[in-house]
């Protein structure tokens, strides 16, 4: 079997990267498009060896990226923004080979945000400064002391984006990084290591796993060498997680799911809110701060209802490569279960689809508006 696939033309390695090198697993776990079902490849699949060696060489790496000055971290930084602009077509046709959003998104917004991540924290770095200030007889110096191994685990709607939130300013403190994608979407994770390396960060500074979270994700989350754990995803994982974290004490930050509220009040203007409101479909819906709420005042409520239905109603669903789609697949099989069983426990509950409310196939879910629906639902 090939260690590398070919994913709209760009080579893509399956194997790890620990320790500045490509580790193959004796398992491995199917990758499948969101777009089609298609099979994509076989991936490393690991489990706490492969933990306990990533973790192992971001420990070794550690002492000395913590000692790297602040303008060489910077430096670097920047190189390995420049790699993403470089491959950012690459990137983009990847992630949305594997995750499903759409491509026009990927390319306008989402890779180039990458870059931006990356050089945000560079700079941030070299302003980072607090000047001394004296109590009491007794002048006091803020510093800033990078924490040692971190273990990142990132979400599957937006893999690479949501990764350098948490890569970016890890490296830029000094701190070495142990990255884990979602089993779902597990591939511009391995690209961004291939970038890493050619802009020259060390050995061991970034390591990317690749595996289910309660084979490899435990393994990492317990492992008594990580200083920081970041995670991004559902609240029962994040439990989990937390208390894997409480077992050493390790600090913990959690980005969860919400059901965040969009409000509309009589004064509003109709059209912006109603924009607001479509927006909210954007990448399948599959967006931790999407409003998935309308809360709108009685007295516009027909006519806020009237202009969205019309609105929604002609986005187009289909192929996310294709420019003129609004709406790409679900990420998988099933997530499309989960959302077909809130939609149809809601209805059985009263509740009314004014528009969608099925699926439209294996993949894809019609954009839904439900209303009649219990404050308590």
């Amino acid at each position: 079997m090939s260690d590398k696939i070919v994913v709209g033309g760009v080579p893509v390695d399956t194997r790890h990267w620990i320790g500045g090198e490509r580790v193959a697993s004796p398992d491995t776990f199917t990758d499948h498009s969101p777009i089609d079902g298609a099979v994509l490849g076989e991936i490393a699949r690991g489990g706490p060896a492969e933990a306990a060696a990533a973790v192992a060489a971001a420990k070794a790496a550690f002492p000395a990226w913590a000692a790297t000055s602040r303008t060489e971290r910077a430096r670097i930084l920047h190189a390995i923004a420049d790699g993403v602009e470089k491959r950012l077509e690459e990137l983009a046709v990847v992630e949305t080979t594997d995750n499903g959003a759409l491509l026009r998104s990927h390319r306008r917004g989402v890779m180039p945000r990458v870059a931006h991540n990356f050089r945000f924290f560079a700079d941030w770095l070299l302003q980072l400064e607090h000047d001394d200030f004296e109590t009491r007889g007794h002048t006091n110096h803020v510093s800033w002391d990078p924490a040692g191994p971190c273990v990142l685990i990132t979400p599957w709607n937006a893999p690479l984006m949501l990764a350098t939130w948490k890569v970016a300013p890890a490296l830029a403190a000094g701190d070495t990084v142990v990255l884990k994608p979602a089993e779902w979407s597990p591939l511009t994770a391995s690209l961004l290591a291939d970038i890493a390396a050619e802009a020259g960060l060390p050995a061991g500074v970034l390591n990317v796993v690749q595996g289910y979270g309660a084979e490899i994700g435990d393994a990492l989350t317990s492992h008594p060498d990580v200083r920081r754990i970041s995670f991004t995803g559902s609240v029962p994982t994040a439990k989990r997680i937390a208390g894997s974290a409480a077992a050493h004490l390790t600090p913990l930050s959690l980005e969860l799911g919400g059901k965040s509220p969009l409000l509309v009040f009589a004064d509003a203007d109709l059209d912006l809110a109603v924009d607001l409101a479509v927006e909210q479909y954007d990448n399948a819906g599959q967006v931790c701060l999407a409003a998935t709420r309308f809360l709108v005042e009685e007295a516009v409520a027909e006519e806020f209802t009237r202009r969205f239905v019309e609105k929604a109603s002609a986005l187009k669903q289909g192929d996310p490569r294709d420019e003129a789609t609004d709406i790409g697949p679900n990420i998988h099989p099933r997530q499309l279960e989960k959302i077909d069983g809130f939609v149809q426990r809601a209805l059985a509950a009263g509740a009314r689809a004014v528009i969608g409310g099925h699926r439209k196939g294996d993949q894809y879910y019609a954009p839904t508006l439900l209303t009649d629906v219990a404050q308590d639902s």
